[in-house]
């Protein structure tokens, strides 16, 4: 009987010794910041592990995301996207005064919700901030599937209501909004497109499901699915470009629960490998390739061509 070969060991050769793809930094575009891993829901496959329990990721405050502010402006090119992702973003009691700093930079700001309880305890100072700042500020709300009883599927029964409550207020209140949902229901892209369509007619909500910023549609991950690693000649076979994966434009800082400070790891989806933290400088972490040495690496970004940014 034949012996499996382990994949994604080395972060130089695969594992049939072909020389592995990495990807160097050429413009930081998203400067994304992991607010924290708790999150009001415990969704099935969520690829960060969020939960009302995993404080994996701990809470950043103020004070950890005004350095990399100061650095990001001293970029050039600066970032034109500052990005806020959990768990739940607007858990962190801070959220609001980083959002505020961020946008008072100069920045825009992204930040990723499930548009539910603990964003619409904070619908007063949201809409102040988007009238501070106008078209500065957008929020895109998860929405797995176009159907309720496929999204609740996902994410817990009672799970609907409230998101879609909180979609139409921030439509209402003038905010600006796309909605990510999911590719696990074995339907085609354009039936996805099709039905998310028919939901924001019915709702009334100025979405356009044919434009992929204004609903995102993310591959499954998981971690134990057999996915090919990336070599070097793959780019041409694939006829896809370095530049086209999202370590080849963006960086997350996190912060470790029992850490000093926090650190910039490679993307927004491997928070937890030590291999793809990067340092706790920006100007440490977008100074070195990035081998694409996992899973997530190939079946997101580059078979999946999928990205977390507003911007791709």
């Amino acid at each position: 009987m034949a012996v499996a070969v382990k994949k994604f060991i080395d972060p130089y050769v695969t594992a049939t010794g072909a020389p592995r793809a990495s990807v160097l930094l050429g413009t930081l575009d998203t400067l994304w910041f992991n607010t924290g891993t708790l999150c009001n829901l415990a969704c099935d496959n969520c690829y960060i592990e969020s939960s009302p329990r995993n404080d994996r990721l701990i809470y950043l405050s103020r004070d950890d995301v005004r350095p990399f502010l100061d650095e990001a402006k001293r970029r050039h090119p600066q970032p034109s996207e500052i990005g806020f992702t959990g768990g739940e973003p607007f858990m962190n009691p801070a959220i609001i005064d980083m959002i505020a700093d961020s946008l008072g930079a100069g920045f825009k700001v992204l930040v990723l919700t499930n548009a539910m309880k603990p964003m619409q305890k904070l619908m007063g100072p949201l809409a102040a901030l988007n009238a501070r700042f106008p078209g500065k500020l957008f929020l895109r709300v998860s929405l797995d599937h176009y159907d309720k009883a496929g999204h609740e599927q996902l994410r817990g029964a009672r799970s609907w209501e409230p998101t879609i409550a909180g979609l139409l207020w921030l439509v209402k209140s003038g905010l600006a909004v796309s909605v990510a949902g999911r590719m696990i229901w074995g339907e085609r892209e354009d039936q996805l497109r099709a039905g998310y369509g028919r939901l924001f007619t019915e709702l009334g909500l100025p979405v356009d499901e044919r434009d992929h910023a204004h609903l995102i549609l993310f591959p499954e991950m998981r971690v134990d699915e057999d996915v090919p690693e990336i070599t070097e000649q793959c780019w041409a076979i694939l006829g896809r470009s370095p530049s086209s994966v999202m370590c080849s434009n963006s960086r997350m800082v996190v912060k470790h629960k029992g850490a000093d400070r926090p650190t910039v790891a490679a993307c927004t989806l491997l928070p937890y490998d030590p291999a793809f933290d990067l340092g706790a400088t920006l100007a440490a972490a977008t100074a070195q390739p990035v081998p694409l040495n996992h899973p997530f690496c190939a079946r997101f970004c580059v078979l999946g061509g999928a990205s977390c940014s507003g911007q791709h």
